[in-house]
């Protein structure tokens, strides 16, 4: 049969021949090659995705659950044993600002060393330096158990944002290594569902921890930390085996050299045909070389950075805010809750969060083209929960407690869509450095939201927290930077539009552009529905 067919069987794809020429595909017979390119069968190529997701999101779920708990249950140490003077204020004694102090100070080292720390792990081995973080995060939360005094808690949080810096942005980059930013919007999806899991999980353990309160001479809090560090350095250490190192070209062996050659090998994440058809496949969108620092200027200065940063700024503020104050915001509504009840009432806050993410990230992924709409509709749905809060009924009613519910499914979706927009923008204009300093650079100036959040509002704003209507300003605080972030999605779809699209040229002159994005459009949205026949 000739290697020049008119056309492709249904069901097949191409694959670009980037290894070099026909007779060095690996054994292929002459009808699987067309015009140097190799048609594979779109559901074997499926399967070799499936097979990577196998591989590297179930590692990715159970770090992010553990780091999520690790951060964040900080802020359930403020209400848990309150009745008894064990909560975290009282222990520490700290006063209101203190503790918001605190909070914020974690954000400070996320937001100076999220960019450095993704740029190391471009040139590291990315699996070595993410056990790393995990594993640092892990030490860093067992520590937070002999917390004795203001400077003691002010000193951890800066080490914990010190070590947890890069680890956000540094999965979506890790992503990259492995798939084309088209599909990586329902996966990030996927391991963000850790975080909301692990805040619904958290606050109710809390209620168990709170009954070991005074065993072994510590108090409930310190329990929730210790055993959470413990686990999260054991899982850091296992991720030397557990993720995968950065695919090689089919035949190539990876060498290591230096302290490098210490660290236990881990296996590949694809060997054989899959390995062969995953490199020719992931080759027509990613580029691998080694960054200077005119790259990453030229990613700084890119004008699509800011739209993106000023999204990531409210919904991450409003997430950290909500994350790191529920409990406060809920007692607000009806100081007499106990400490358990409190507890047990945020953890249906991040079960709508998750099911806001499982509906909405497969959706964006689909209908990709349209990732500001999603955004921007799960924004809105922010600040109406915000307003239900704010407005809805008087003191005790459960309406304002249901705001909080809408808030936290508002939420679900936000960061994925931010994240993989990201990638989607910068990966085929900037290559490699451009998904490594972009989503570092989003992840880590939009933290500055976080601290606004956790430092300047509800604890962190006295006034605020007396009279019939609690936090009232913190809450309307929130609302105007959410309706920032939607500006800035609408901002960057006509920008776009005027300006430039994703596409951008290669170092010969020639167009670099995501291939499969390209390729999957007829697979996805409404796209044959308005196919002309032919």
């Amino acid at each position: 049969m000739s290697a020049h067919r008119s056309g492709r069987r249904p069901g097949e794809k191409e694959i670009a021949d980037t290894a070099g020429p026909t007779s060095d595909l690996g054994g292929l017979e002459e009808q699987d090659v067309e015009d140097g390119r190799e048609v594979v069968d779109i559901d074997r190529i499926e399967k070799v995705y499936s097979k990577l997701d196998r591989r590297i999101l179930p590692a990715f779920w159970i770090l992010y659950f553990l780091c999520s708990a690790i951060r964040s249950n900080v802020g359930l140490a403020q209400t848990m044993n309150i009745a008894q003077g064990h909560d975290l204020a009282s222990e520490l004694n700290l006063s209101p600002k203190q503790v918001s102090t605190g909070l914020a100070l974690f954000y400070v080292c996320y937001v100076i060393f999220d960019m450095p720390s993704n740029l190391v792990m471009s040139r590291l081995s990315p699996h070595v330096w993410m056990s790393r973080i995990v594993t640092g995060v892990g030490i860093i939360g067992i520590g937070l158990t002999g917390m004795k005094a203001a400077w003691s808690f002010y000193l951890l949080r800066l080490l914990l944002g010190i070590v947890i810096a890069g680890m956000w942005p540094g999965m979506s980059y890790y992503l990259t290594l492995f798939y084309p930013p088209s599909r990586t919007g329902k996966r990030i999806g996927r391991y963000f569902t850790a975080s909301q899991v692990s805040a619904a999980v958290v606050g109710l353990v809390s209620a168990g921890f709170q009954e070991m309160d005074g065993l072994g001479g510590l108090v409930g809090f310190q329990w929730m930390f210790l055993l959470y560090g413990i686990v999260g350095t054991l899982v850091g250490v296992s991720l030397l085996w557990w993720l995968p190192d950065r695919p090689l070209a089919p035949g190539e062996i990876r060498e290591k050299s230096n302290w490098l050659k210490w660290i236990p090998d881990s296996k590949p994440a694809l060997t054989g045909e899959d390995a062969r058809i995953h490199y020719l496949d992931l080759t027509r969108v990613y580029r691998r070389k080694v960054w200077n620092m005119r790259d990453l200027w030229h990613v700084v200065i890119d004008w699509r950075l800011w739209p993106l940063v000023v999204m990531y700024f409210g919904v991450v503020g409003v997430g950290i805010g909500t994350q790191a104050y529920a409990s406060v915001i809920i007692r607000g509504i009806n100081p007499d809750l106990s400490g358990i009840d409190l507890s047990l009432l945020t953890a249906p806050i991040w079960i709508m969060d998750l099911i806001a993410i499982l509906i909405f990230t497969p959706l964006s992924d689909r209908f990709h083209r349209h990732r500001a709409s999603f955004f921007s509709f799960a924004v809105l749905i922010q600040i109406a929960g915000l307003l239900m809060t704010t407005f809805g009924g008087g003191a005790k009613s459960w309406t304002r407690y249901g705001g909080l519910l809408l808030v936290g499914f508002g939420l679900g979706p936000t960061v994925p869509i931010c994240m993989t927009w990201t990638n989607e923008i910068f990966q085929p204009r900037h290559g490699e450095v451009g998904v490594a300093a972009a989503s570092a650079l989003v992840s880590g100036l939009g933290n500055l939201g976080s601290i606004l959040t956790t430092y300047a509002l509800y604890t962190g704003w006295p006034e605020d927290a007396r009279g019939p209507h609690k936090y009232r300003k913190s809450n309307l605080v929130m609302i105007g930077i959410l309706c920032g972030s939607i500006l800035a999605a609408g901002t960057m779809v006509v920008l776009l539009r005027v300006f430039g699209d994703n596409i951008s040229r290669d170092g010969n002159g020639g167009e670099f552009v995501d291939g499969a994005a390209r390729r999957e459009v007829e697979q996805r949205g409404l796209g044959r529905m308005f196919r002309r026949r032919r």
